[in-house]
């Protein structure tokens, strides 16, 4: 990349998350639902937060890990330290619905690396298999705590949390059930899932939770606004950014993990960046929203919107020129220093 294109995608960076932080006095509430170690792509989504919350635009005020990986809470631990933010509360999901396979993910080598001391590279105080608090008792203790209609959730993973606390009985947290309590204190959800094309594929967060996503589709008392599998297909991310601009410091987590997840160089869509832009900055340069209606999944996973005055949910898209300018938000959030 060129350095005179550098220059201003950091510039531009900069200046739009202060002005966007001056017209925002409350940094937005948000609470991040990922399945850490599937795809590169949550880390890269990830990255956006941190540097949301660099620039005082949002809170998060908590992050579920969906998947069954015993390193996906040590990691996640890993880039909440490095980035400045080690108090960050974790919720993983119990019991996995969904676990990992036999290759090792790119948690576990991340989470292992050691520096020339033979010392971990990257600090983190949790250990694989360490035990932190059940999402969804965590949901209902960050969430029985906030204004109402203040905490945006941002879903780019399978949907078994959610689903469990849409279902959860009332607690020592809150009188209300699951559903009362997401309709008055959740603003939104943003979530990435599905494939609305007319030869759709059934799309990975959906077709690994069905019975999850039937539910939360059908049940959830408030707005979602769906980031589909062809939008964030539409934006790929430059894998020589990684290599040439995350070289400012000797050793760089997303980094090390973008090069280890598939051989290098490669470009990986966007699909979970989608929704972290769409969750902070709604705005018409990036995208087009649909009409309201509903969402229906089939039994094979396969996903289906038909408008309805009567629906709340809204699909995503972008036209050429959007998916143009979200690329370069992309690579200017990314590339910008951490506060650390």
């Amino acid at each position: 990349m060129k350095f005179k294109q550098v220059f201003f995608l950091a510039v531009a960076a900069t200046c739009i998350l202060s002005s966007y932080a001056e017209a925002h006095k409350t940094p937005l509430t948000v609470i991040f639902e990922t399945d850490m170690g599937n795809d590169i792509d949550d880390v890269l989504a990830l990255d956006m937060l941190y540097k949301y919350q660099d620039a005082g635009v949002i809170k998060i005020a908590a992050i579920s890990n969906n998947k069954g990986n015993n390193y996906s809470i040590p990691f996640i631990d890993l880039l909440n330290r490095w980035y400045g933010y080690p108090n960050i509360p974790l919720g993983n999901v119990e019991p996995p619905k969904i676990r990992e396979g036999k290759k090792i993910s790119y948690v576990e080598y991340v989470s292992n690396l050691k520096n020339e001391q033979r010392s971990d590279l990257f600090e983190r105080k949790l250990s694989p298999g360490s035990t932190v608090e059940g999402s969804v008792a965590m949901y209902r203790r960050i969430l029985s705590g906030q204004p109402d209609k203040s905490v945006v959730i941002i879903s780019v993973g399978f949907l078994t949390n959610l689903s469990r606390l849409l279902n959860s009985p009332a607690d020592k947290y809150s009188p209300l059930n699951g559903k009362e309590l997401i309709n008055k204190k959740v603003k939104f959800m943003s979530l990435m899932g599905g494939d609305f094309r007319s030869d759709r594929s059934k799309e990975f967060n959906i077709r690994y939770d069905i019975a999850a996503a039937k539910d939360v589709f059908s049940n959830w008392p408030g707005d979602i606004f769906v980031s589909p599998w062809e939008l964030g297909g539409a934006v790929v991310f430059p894998g020589d950014l990684i290599k040439t601009e995350l070289g400012y410091t000797p050793a760089h987590p997303l980094k090390q993990a973008y090069e280890y997840y598939l051989t290098m160089p490669y470009d990986r869509p966007t699909w979970d960046l989608t929704s972290v832009l769409y969750a902070v900055e709604p705005l018409k340069q990036y995208f087009k929203v649909s009409k309201a209606g509903f969402i229906e999944t089939d039994d094979k996973g396969a996903t289906f919107f038909n408008k309805s005055k009567k629906g709340n949910r809204y699909i995503l898209t972008a036209d050429k020129r959007q998916q143009e300018t979200m690329l370069l938000r992309f690579k200017a959030l990314v590339q910008q220093k951490p506060k650390l």
